[in-house]
């Protein structure tokens, strides 16, 4: 019998499925802590529930840019096999741009889930990341970007940059896009409740998700900086996930990991159903079935298949009929 993912995939089969949490680090203590992190709580879920990105765009000293690009490289190479570990490397405008590429996409391309691109403007700087990663060859031709999008220049190219084959996730970068505003933006609007709020704060958000969405890219929510507080990060994780069509939020602390798993995660009543629902239209060839008084056909079903597939990822209890499905192909 053919597996849900086979049959159900659609675009996000093209590009995977990324977990729910992206986490960043740039200073080489808690780079290592992170990755220390990564690897326990994959030990506890049993499936790998955040990426790890080791920064450089804002970890890199000025003047020490070399160096910390041979720093990171030395941590992707050291962690565990099946870590997954990104780099933020620096804009393609900064004259660091090159090196890192040389430098970090040429020494552990093959063990990076993919880079970060900050600043992208438009299709044009993409098109500067490709050539620089052809030209060094190996696993770098073939390694995914995820872009961050900070001004309004940015955000109006969102859809055509989402349209390139290499873009795997568009995040937005919040304090940039409010700063480039030269202060026709408030700076409450970089706060966890003035970004759900102001009105072109909340347009940047819903062109970059709907942008993901049309091409089958991942759109990735900005942090929220209030770190010490769980309950203001909860409200905006369950917010980005809920209202606003994003499927992964940025976490610069550890203590954001959890509650961003949580509100991205799916209710359990929802898994369950979702378990007896895939049983059920596998049971039937993928044909349309009554359900609970209901008809459904493949586009339920997939809804459906995405709550598993959201469930996995975020480490949630399943049905033992469920985590089968993870057990034979891995996420």
């Amino acid at each position: 019998m053919k597996h849900p993912r086979d049959v159900l995939g659609g675009a996000r089969a093209a590009v995977g499925v990324l977990p729910v949490c992206d986490h960043y680090s740039g200073v080489e203590l808690r780079m290592r802590k992170s990755l220390q992190l990564q690897a326990e709580m994959t030990e506890e879920f049993g499936a790998c529930v955040f990426d790890v990105t080791l920064d450089c765009e804002d970890g890199a000293p000025v003047g020490g840019e070399a160096d910390h690009a041979a720093l990171v490289v030395s941590l992707a190479l050291a962690a565990a096999p099946h870590a997954r570990v990104a780099v933020r490397v620096h804009p393609v405008d900064h004259p660091a741009f090159a090196s890192d590429i040389a430098t970090i996409a040429g020494q552990a391309g093959q063990r990076l889930t993919h880079l970060m691109i900050p600043k992208v403007e438009s299709v044009a700087d993409l098109f500067h990341v490709d050539r620089a990663l052809m030209a060094v060859g190996g696993a770098a031709a073939r390694l995914p970007v995820h872009i961050l999008l900070e001004s309004a220049k940015a955000v109006h190219n969102a859809f055509e940059i989402a349209s390139h084959a290499r873009v795997q996730s568009i995040s937005f970068g919040l304090m940039d896009f409010v700063s480039s505003h030269n202060g026709a933006i408030g700076a409450d609007a970089m706060g966890s409740s003035g970004q759900f709020t102001h009105p072109l704060v909340v347009r940047a958000k819903l062109e970059i998700a709907a942008a993901c969405h049309a091409q089958g890219k991942t759109p990735s929510h900005c942090v929220v900086t209030e770190f010490s507080d769980e309950a203001a990060l909860q409200r905006s994780a369950s917010r980005a996930a809920r209202e606003f069509g994003f499927t992964r939020m940025w976490s610069i602390h550890p203590a954001q990991i959890r509650p961003i798993l949580a509100a991205f995660a799916p209710q359990q009543a929802e898994i369950e159903t979702a378990t007896e629902m895939i049983a059920a239209a596998a049971a039937a060839h993928w044909a349309p079935i009554s359900f609970h008084g209901k008809l459904h056909d493949r586009a339920s079903y997939r809804y459906y298949w995405q709550v598993l597939e959201r469930a996995h990822q975020t480490g949630s209890p399943m049905p033992a009929e469920a985590r089968a499905y993870f057990r034979t192909v891995p996420a």
